[in-house]
C-alpha cells in the first residue's frame, strides 16, 4: 500500500509516528509493521473526551506488544481556538521529541481525504495551482523530514484494511462536529465526491503535483536563527517560498495576505512576522517593535536602505544584523 518513494525514505532511519488511535494512524501503524519499518509513536491526550484515556492506553499497549517506545503528552483543557492550539501543542511536542531523541522522520497519517478537503477550502478562499496541490508526501523541514506515506489512499481504503485484518481502532466523535470548518467540507463535499470519483481525484492530484513541479521551482532558503533570507526569482515563486516557510513556523498566510505580497514590498503578517521583499533579497524575521535604537545603528540601517519594520529585530539580534550588513554592503 505504500509507495517506494516513501519506503526508501523510511527504511533504515529513526522514525516517529504521530499516533491517535483513530482509523488513519491505526492503519498506518500496522502498514508500517507489515513493511518492517522501525518506528516509535507519540500521542497527545487533550483531555477533551472520556475516550481519549482509552486511546492513550491503546497506544501504550500497541507499543509494548511491538517493542516500541510510546511517547505521550497530557495537556490542560484548551479553552479557545481548539484546532489551532491543538496543532501547535502537537507539533511542539513532536519537534521536541525529534530534537531530544534524534529522529530523522516524522510520519503522519494524512490521507487523500485530508488533502482533498484542504484543496476545496483553499479553492473557496482563492488559490493557485501550488496551493491547490496542498500537502506533499515528503516535505523537508529544518531538522527532520515530514513524511505522509498514505496521502495517496482514501480513508475508506484504510478502514477496509483495518476491518479486513480485524484491527481495533477508535472513532473520534469530534470529527462529526460540522461547526469545525474542515468537518463541514469533509461531510458535505469531499467525502461524497471521493465516493463517486475516487480514481479521477487521485489522477487529478498526480497532475497537480506534476504541474506544481513545472511551475514552481524550489527556492533554497538561508537561515540564521529566526532570520531567513533568499534570492528572489519571480513573484509567484517568492510568495510560494514565503508561504511554505511561514507554514513551517505554524503560521498560515491568508488569501488577502498573499494578495498583498504581490504589491507590497514590506508586510507584517499576523503581527508576528515581517516579510521584506527587496530586489536583491527577500528577508523574513519575527516582527519586533523597538523604539530605543542607537543613532549609529539607525544611520547604518538608513544607508543600507533596510526596511524600518525589520530594524527592531536586527537591533535586538546582533548576528542577524551583522549578516544583513554583510549581505547589503
Amino acid at each position: 500500500m505504500l509507495k517506494n518513494s516513501s519506503l526508501t525514505k523510511l527504511e533504515g532511519r529513526k522514525n516517529l509516528l504521530a499516533f491517535s488511535g483513530g482509523v488513519d494512524s491505526s492503519a498506518l501503524f500496522f502498514i508500517l509493521l507489515q513493511n518492517k519499518i522501525k518506528f516509535d509513536i507519540a500521542i497527545v491526550n487533550y483531555n477533551t473526551r472520556a475516550q481519549s484515556v482509552q486511546e492513550l492506553e491503546y497506544a501504550k499497549e500497541l507499543a509494548k506488544s511491538n517493542n516500541l517506545i510510546c511517547h505521550h503528552l497530557n495537556t490542560e483543557m484548551i479553552e479557545k481556538s481548539f484546532e489551532a492550539q491543538a496543532r501547535k501543542i502537537r507539533y511542539e511536542f513532536f519537534e521536541k521529541l525529534i530534537s531530544q531523541y534524534s529522529y530523522d522522520n516524522l510520519i503522519t497519517a494524512h490521507h487523500l481525504g485530508d488533502r482533498f478537503e484542504w484543496m476545496l477550502m483553499q479553492f473557496c478562499k482563492g488559490a493557485g495551482c501550488a496551493e491547490l496541490a496542498g500537502m506533499e508526501t515528503i516535505q523537508k523541514r529544518e531538522n527532520y523530514t515530514l513524511i505522509r506515506p498514505v496521502l495517496h489512499l482514501d480513508k475508506q481504503e484504510l478502514r477496509n484494511f483495518l476491518n479486513l485484518n480485524k484491527i481495533k481502532y477508535f472513532e473520534d466523535e469530534s470529527n462529526y462536529d460540522e461547526n469545525i470548518k474542515r468537518n463541514y467540507f469533509r461531510h458535505n463535499y469531499s467525502t461524497p465526491l471521493l465516493k463517486k470519483y475516487l480514481n479521477g481525484i487521485k489522477k487529478s492530484f498526480e497532475y497537480l503535483d506534476e504541474d506544481k513541479s513545472a511551475l514552481i521551482q524550489e527556492i533554497p532558503l538561508q537561515k540564521a536563527a529566526e532570520f531567513v533570507y533568499f534570492k528572489p526569482q519571480n513573484t509567484r515563486a517568492n510568495i510560494f517560498a514565503i508561504d511554505k516557510y511561514l507554514k513551517s513556523q505554524r503560521y498560515i498566510l491568508s488569501a488577502h495576505e498573499r494578495e498583498l505580497l504581490k504589491s507590497e514590498k514590506s508586510l507584517v503578517v499576523g503581527r508576528k512576522f515581517i516579510v521584506n521583499q527587496r530586489d536583491d533579497f527577500v528577508f523574513i524575521a519575527p516582527f519586533v517593535k523597538q523604539d530605543k535604537m542607537t543613532k549609529e545603528f539607525k544611520e547604518k540601517m538608513r544607508i543600507l536602505k533596510v526596511e524600518p519594520k525589520l530594524r527592531g529585530y536586527l537591533f535586538k539580534n546582533k548576528d542577524a544584523s551583522n549578516l544583513v550588513i554583510q549581505l547589503l554592503s
